[in-house]
C-alpha cells in the first residue's frame, strides 16, 4: 500500500458532491430508522428496511460513489498520467485505491447499517450482526467492480447506476434464477451463516462465497491490467 496514493484517493472521495452524498445517504438511512422505530417499532420493519432499501439501494450507491471516485476522476481529467509517470507499480496503484475504497465503504455503509439495526431493534442482536456483515461483504465486491468500471469506461457512474437499478433492484427481484449473479444475494447468502440470523440464503452459500471471491479478485486484476495498458499522452 502506498501512503501518498492513499491520501490523495481519500481526499478525492471526500471532496465536493461525493463527500456530500456519502454523508447524506447513511444519515438519511439512520433518520428513517429512527422514525420507523418511534412510529412502528416492529422487527419486520427492521428486516424490510435493512434487507430491502439498505442492501438494495444505499449500500450499492455508497460503493458506486466510492469505487468509481477512487480512480475515474483521475482518468477523466487526465491527471492519472501524472501518477503513472511515477516509479510505482500500476498493480500497487489499484490495490491501494481498493483498500482505501473498501475502508471508506465500511465507514459509510456497514457501520451505519449496524447503527440502524440497533436503533430499529433496540439491541445488539442477530439483526445488528448479520446485516452489517452482509453490507461489508457487498461493499468488498461492489468496490472492486466499480473500481474496474472506473478504469475501463468514462461512463462509470452511469453504468453503475444501470446495474444497481435494473439488475440488482429490478431483475433480480423478479427473476429468482438471476440471483446467482447478484452481489446482494451473494452477500446475504454468506451472511446467513451467522448465528441466529434472520437472513435467508437465496443461493448456495459455497457458490455465493466462490463467486464473490472470484469476482472481487478478477475485477481488481483486470483493473490493474487495463491500467498497465493506458498510454500517457
Amino acid at each position: 500500500m502506498n501512503g501518498t496514493i492513499a491520501q490523495l484517493t481519500l481526499s478525492t472521495l471526500l471532496r465536493k458532491w461525493r463527500g456530500i452524498l456519502l454523508a447524506l445517504l447513511p444519515l438519511t438511512m439512520l433518520g428513517l430508522s429512527a422514525f420507523l422505530a418511534a412510529v412502528v417499532g416492529e422487527a419486520d420493519v427492521a428486516e424490510g428496511l435493512l434487507g430491502g432499501l439498505n442492501l438494495t439501494t444505499v449500500v450499492p450507491l455508497v460503493a458506486l460513489i466510492i469505487g468509481t471516485g477512487a480512480i475515474s476522476t483521475e482518468v477523466d481529467d487526465g491527471s492519472i498520467g501524472y501518477l503513472l509517470t511515477k516509479p510505482v507499480k500500476r498493480g500497487l496503484i489499484i490495490s491501494t485505491k481498493y483498500i482505501v475504497a473498501i475502508c471508506a465503504a465500511l465507514v459509510f455503509a456497514a457501520v451505519p447499517t449496524a447503527i440502524a439495526a440497533i436503533i430499529l431493534t433496540g439491541e445488539f442482536g442477530a439483526v445488528a450482526t448479520s446485516y452489517p456483515i452482509a453490507a461489508a461483504i457487498a461493499c468488498a465486491v461492489y468496490c472492486a467492480l466499480f473500481l474496474m468500471v472506473g478504469v475501463v469506461s468514462k461512463q462509470a457512474v452511469m453504468i453503475g447506476l444501470l446495474y444497481i437499478l435494473l439488475w440488482e433492484g429490478l431483475i433480480c427481484g423478479i427473476v429468482e434464477g438471476a440471483r446467482v449473479l447478484s452481489v446482494k444475494y451473494w452477500a446475504t447468502s454468506i451472511a446467513s451463516t451467522t448465528a441466529d440470523t434472520t437472513l435467508v440464503a437465496s443461493i448456495g452459500v459455497t457458490t455465493a462465497a466462490i463467486l464473490a471471491v472470484v469476482t472481487t479478485l478478477g475485477a481488481i486484476w483486470y483493473a490493474g491490467h487495463r491500467l498497465r495498458s493506458l498510454t500517457i499522452a
